[in-house]
């Protein structure tokens, strides 16, 4: 396995949090029932999985390694997944502003949401069909041989031991709760 191989695989975990976000703010929009506190959850997964530790793997390891192995950090996809992650943390922001607000604002979380999980199914599809083909073919056998190790050192570091799986089953319940059990009970597709 590759370290690209797990940025992957983390990827596809994130995709499904965006599908809850923009079924969930679709529910916001129309005035549908829906619980605040799996916003609130939402957030802290991207905070927490796909931030502090998804683009912390990207952005403190992989990028800097494939640099060292000469791949331009400025005028390139680096740069580009770099301004990328910064806005979507300002969405991100935005969208955590919006409700705890003393007025919570349903148009700002909404098209701050809708923002982010456009940005980030672009970046993502960006990552994986581009970036990380680059990264492969740069970096060696050694190089993915570290990087493999440094990652797990990451998730230890910088959410500890037993968390990203607690973030994977948070998400399959959310999933489970509105992209499942919500649509079958309100009948539709």
């Amino acid at each position: 396995m590759k370290p690209t191989d797990i940025l992957k695989d983390e990827h596809r975990v994130i995709l499904k949090a965006l599908d809850i976000i923009d079924f969930i703010s679709e529910l916001v929009e129309k005035g549908g029932s829906y619980a605040v506190e799996d916003i609130r959850r939402l957030i802290d997964f991207i905070r927490n999985f796909a931030d502090r530790c998804h683009h912390a793997k990207e952005e403190n390891l992989l990028f800097k390694s494939m640099v060292e192995y000469g791949v331009p950090e400025k005028g390139g996809p680096i740069e580009v997944m770099l301004y990328e992650h910064e806005l979507g943390r300002k969405y991100v922001k935005n969208m955590e502003k919006a409700l705890i607000d003393k007025t919570p604002s349903v148009v700002t979380f909404i098209n701050n949401a809708r923002l982010y999980t456009s940005l980030l199914r672009e970046h993502i599809n960006k990552e994986d069909n581009i970036l990380y083909m680059i990264a492969d073919m740069h970096i060696d056998e050694e190089g993915q041989k570290t990087l493999l190790k440094r990652f797990g050192e990451v998730e230890k570091e910088e959410i500890g031991e037993g968390v990203h799986e607690r973030y994977h089953n948070l998400i399959k319940s959310m999933e489970k709760k509105y992209l499942i059990d919500y649509k079958s009970d309100a009948g539709c597709c």
